[in-house]
């Protein structure tokens, strides 16, 4: 019981609470799938060129994305200028490489020499080691299995081979792969899957040059993603030294090929698959193959845009609930079956950016949220998630208290979903919300259907995500309303194999986005929940990200 005077305190608390104004309701926003189609339909037409960076792509997209965000109500939310106010954009540098002139390269086998056909039996990428002329002669070929070099895994592929004037043949994914079981994890994928690590590795090495072996399956798409995502325009952060992150040579090379010259050289090529799964795998000469290429490169600094709307918080304006995408796509390149060389991106990532631009009208048109919100259209995704990780190394606003960030890409336009889906497992509680805010929406939680992909590493939350910030992409769930998980799985499929960085990725009047407006439901809900919140989502133990979060802690109390 309490005492008298604690109970006239309580008694006078109650009232004063009774009197207080009530916390207002914040009807859910109807997105409108016209207007998001709408978006998709102009983002993706042929007048934007496929928005490449550093091109008349870039300048309509922009403008159509910062004038869509003014009318949606938002504020500008970029580079702080000298008057004090902030642009609409943040500006992010770019070393642009592009080849100048014909790219000729070869493999002499057995005395005898194959000419190769850029982007058909190889597909090279313009050098960003910042040279303006590469040229390889009869470079020994040497096949280092999955190129990883794991300390802390006890794994290394190299085995103290000496690559220097050598061009390395690396399988992609992971030595997990194929079994499904084992150093790695399994079948999800790690870092040291990612082609990009296997670049990185190769400089390390003092290789000539690395080329990836393509297989479908491991690299989770075909060779005609391949072929549109690396023999244009390749893009970087601005390095001190570029050497140090690249070889001279960087390229894919396809299966077909490799087994030829690994036949031709004595060697089966799938037995040293085999030994390349194991620790004990010692990198293997193909002996009598040798490498040639020259080509000109033609490098120089660009400097592309981030976009960056925001609405500021009533009672907590420096912490930020997060809402990103990519707007670029892959430009105009090689021409398709058809003759179209424009790559559209309507789904990858028109869709995402359409997503964007209406959560901000949205939240807009409702009460401010207590925290900041910022809706974040970030460049050169495509090229290697450079928009966004300019932005993770120079923010805007505090990574320590940015309160979570939620990446909308590439969704599928299949029709209502029974579930949603994210990029990897995050492990982190964000996801955990995520869930119950699905449930709320009546949307199952399925787990990443592909972890061996390593979309994870692959999407623009990941240069958050590896400082720190609770960050998750966003996925459509396979499970649909009209025909179940069969028909989620066809789709997914199909699009993959026919549309997925191609020029036939275009915007249609019969794209049904209605999946996407559930995940923008779901999503909106919990952005707002958090923004309203002193909640701080954060990393579980065991994950890689939870050190990074932990050290900013004292800036979140």
């Amino acid at each position: 019981m309490l005492k008298p005077s604690l109970l006239a305190g309580a008694l006078i608390a109650a009232s004063l609470a009774a009197c207080a104004p009530k916390a207002q309701k914040v009807e859910a926003p109807k997105f409108d799938a016209a207007r998001i189609s709408e978006h998709v339909k102009v983002l993706a037409s042929d007048e934007f060129q496929g928005r490449a960076p550093a091109t008349e792509g870039e300048t309509k997209t922009v403008d159509y994305i910062v004038g869509q965000m003014k009318a949606a109500g938002l504020q500008p939310g970029g580079d702080l200028q000298p008057d004090g106010q902030r642009a609409w954009t943040q500006d992010v540098p770019l070393a642009r490489f592009v080849f100048k002139g014909p790219v000729k390269s070869s493999f002499t086998a057995g005395g005898q020499t194959t000419n190769l056909t850029q982007g058909e039996q190889i597909a090279l990428r313009a050098s960003a080691t910042g040279e303006t002329h590469v040229s390889v002669a009869g470079a020994p070929v040497v096949f280092v299995g999955y190129g990883v070099k794991a300390p802390e895994r006890g794994w290394d592929d190299f085995k103290g081979v000496d690559l220097k004037g050598k061009i390395a043949l690396v399988l992609v994914n992971d030595p997990d792969f194929e079994g499904g079981e084992g150093d790695f994890g399994g079948k999800a994928m790690t870092y040291y899957g990612r082609w990009t690590y296997k670049f990185e590795e190769a400089a390390r090495q003092g290789a000539v040059g690395f080329l990836v072996i393509h297989e479908t399956a491991p690299a989770s798409y075909g060779w005609a993603t391949v072929k549109g995502s690396n023999t244009e325009d390749i893009f970087d952060i601005i390095r001190k030294d570029p050497k140090a992150s690249h070889a001279p040579v960087e390229g894919w090379i396809h299966r077909d090929l490799t087994v030829d010259l690994f036949k031709k050289a004595g060697l089966d090529f799938e037995a040293a698959k085999a030994q390349a799964r194991t620790k004990a795998f010692k990198p293997i000469a193909l002996n009598g193959v040798s490498f040639s290429a020259t080509y000109d490169v033609d490098a120089t600094k660009i400097v592309s845009k981030n976009i960056a709307g925001m609405l500021p918080g009533t009672k907590h304006p420096d912490e930020f609930v997060v809402y990103s995408g990519h707007w670029d796509h892959l430009g105009v390149g090689p021409a398709d079956a058809k003759g179209d060389t424009i790559y559209n991106g309507a789904l990858d990532n028109a869709s995402g950016i359409a997503a964007i631009i209406e959560m901000g009208r949205a939240f807009a048109a409702a009460p401010r949220t207590e925290r900041s919100l910022l809706f974040l259209a970030v460049t050169a995704e495509e090229r290697g998630l450079l928009g966004t990780e300019y932005y993770a190394s120079n923010p805007l606003y505090p990574l320590s208290k940015t309160v979570a960030a939620f990446n909308l890409d590439m969704f599928a336009a299949a029709g209502p979903m029974k579930n949603f889906s994210v990029s990897g497992d995050s492990g982190s509680t964000l996801q955990d919300d995520l869930i119950e805010a699905g449930k709320r929406h009546n949307l199952g939680f399925a787990p990443d259907a592909r972890p061996e992909a390593g979309l994870f590493y692959r999407s623009d939350h990941f240069p958050l995500a590896k400082r720190g910030v609770p960050a998750i992409s966003l996925e459509s769930g396979e499970d649909l309303v009209n025909g179940g998980v069969e028909a989620g799985k066809k789709w997914k499929d199909a699009f993959d194999a026919n549309n997925y960085h191609q020029p036939s990725d275009e915007w249609r009047a019969d794209l049904d986005l209605s999946g996407e407006i559930q995940i923008m439901d779901m999503t909106y809900d919990l952005g707002r929940e958090l923004a309203d919140s002193r909640e701080w989502p954060g990393w579980k133990d065991g994950s890689e990200f939870k050190a990074a979060r932990d050290a900013s802690a004292t800036d979140r109390k």
